[in-house]
């Protein structure tokens, strides 16, 4: 089966086949979908500015095991800021649409540290995410995830945050913004802790941005996520994210719409 830089490399080629190891119930994770996007926008610029955020919209649900089809066009190419939208396609229907916005660093009189990252217990003292048939997703086979933040998804929980650390399980050749892209949404939705038993849920959508310059991240190293619920209610809810290194250097911010049917 392919690997997440495999299927990255298929998606720049513009068709990549999906394997059901990287299935979410009957979708496809919507994290390797935009990482997808992200290449395919990457491929179409003309220099190395790097990204600073990107929103996402998944239009309808992608099949694991099947073939998508990605494409990306720029919108706007200016002397600090490139704007390129990116769609996948399967069966010839659109399954995502994303814009991402590329920007080369400026002077400016504006300058503000980001906020402390939150203090958690390390690593390895964080909760395994459970493997449990037909409620976990295939996809998180490829993710380590240690919980240190608010409860397991389906426990009744009622704890507005929650978090820990995450890496990929098999660590790739270098961790690249696509990899970021990858990782940010590998967490469940917030909300999911609430419910009492499982039931249905899916992103809506999906913003995040990566703060630069950069810090440096290992293929190994582990990365803190913290998300919070703003609000919910009518089967929406809205929360925000914030990812750091494990030395608390901030990483990414990032912001979902999600959907509950229960």
């Amino acid at each position: 089966m392919p690997d997440f830089d495999e299927l990255m490399r298929q998606g720049r080629d513009g068709h990549a086949t999906i394997t059901p190891d990287w299935g979410q119930g009957r979708a496809t994770f919507g994290g390797l979908l935009g990482a997808m996007a992200h290449e395919a926008m990457v491929r179409r610029l003309s220099d190395d500015r790097p990204l600073r955020s990107l929103a996402v919209s998944f239009i309808a649900p992608a099949a694991p095991d099947a073939e998508v089809t990605v494409e990306a066009e720029i919108l706007r190419q200016g002397k600090a800021v490139t704007q390129v939208e990116s769609r996948l396609y399967q069966n010839d229907q659109v399954v995502l649409v994303a814009l991402g916005s590329f920007g080369v660093s400026r002077d400016s009189v504006v300058a503000l540290e980001p906020e402390p990252a939150p203090e958690v217990k390390e690593p390895e003292a964080g909760y395994p995410m459970p493997q449990m048939e037909g409620v976990t997703p295939d996809f998180l086979r490829h993710y380590d995830l240690r919980f240190a933040l608010g409860g397991f998804p389906f426990t009744g929980s009622s704890d507005r945050t929650m978090g820990g650390w995450m890496r990929f399980r098999e660590p790739p050749e270098a961790i690249t913004a696509s990899h970021l892209v990858a990782l940010i949404d590998t967490w469940p939705p917030a909300l999911l802790p609430h419910l009492p038993k499982p039931a249905p849920a899916s992103t809506l959508s999906w913003t995040m941005e990566l703060v630069h310059p950069l810090p440096a991240i290992a293929p190994d190293d582990w990365l803190l996520y913290k998300a919070t619920i703003d609000q919910a209610r009518d089967g929406y809810g809205y929360t925000q994210a914030g990812i750091w290194t494990a030395s608390g250097e901030l990483v990414a911010l990032s912001r979902q719409t999600v959907t509950v049917f229960a």
